[in-house]
């Protein structure tokens, strides 16, 4: 079986020789062996700038029916200050749909992730981030029945308990977003796990 993962830089893999920066996509193949990840994501994207460089393209010619496609945007799309990617929210949703029908024309079975949450504390309290982005996701997977790992919620109850100092570990210096080893294992080790329990990786 092979997993695809579409998504922004918060999934992505990086040269370890250029930055201790790790994405959780990078990680997922290390806790499902028997899985082949084809890590699509890519810093800076957004479901809209996603689609619009045709990053889809590499499923259309690897993917096999059976494999997994995991989808998670939300941080560039809800960027108002950068229009190129910025995406309100009908169309986070409608973009959504589009890969899940994408990945159903190919017999892909589609996954829908909400974005890990930001390192954001305010008077020692860790503040909801992404807005409506996060329900949105999870709505478009009701309605459509495909599978959700909800890693936003999972990630703000992990950074929430180990507090402002403790939580820092997991990310990047001064970066409220991105996440070092130790952030990112945490993060794929909840979304193989999720993959696990969904019945979606055989023999689990």
């Amino acid at each position: 079986m092979q997993i695809f993962i579409c998504g922004d830089s918060t999934a992505a893999s990086y040269n370890p020789e250029e930055t201790q920066m790790v994405g959780w996509g990078q990680l997922l193949g290390n806790h499902l062996p028997a899985v082949t990840v084809v890590n699509l994501a890519m810093a800076g994207r957004s479901t809209k700038t996603f689609l619009q460089e045709h990053r889809l393209d590499p499923v259309s010619s690897k993917a096999r029916p059976g494999d997994l496609m995991l989808v998670q945007f939300a941080h560039n799309d809800e960027n108002e200050k950068k229009p190129e990617r910025y995406v309100p929210l009908p169309a986070f949703r409608e973009n959504l749909s589009t890969f899940v029908r994408f990945a159903r024309e190919l017999k892909l079975i589609p996954v829908l992730l909400t974005p890990i949450c930001m390192r954001v504390w305010q008077g020692g309290v860790l503040q909801p981030t992404h807005g409506e982005y996060p329900a949105a996701a999870a709505a478009v997977a009701d309605s459509l029945s495909v599978p959700l790992i909800d890693l936003y919620t999972e990630s703000f109850r992990i950074v929430s308990a180990l507090g402002e100092e403790g939580s820092k570990g997991l990310f990047m210096p001064d970066d409220i977003a991105h996440t070092r080893f130790a952030g990112a294992d945490r993060f794929a080790v909840f979304a193989a796990d999720g993959l696990k329990r969904k019945g979606l990786i055989p023999g689990s």
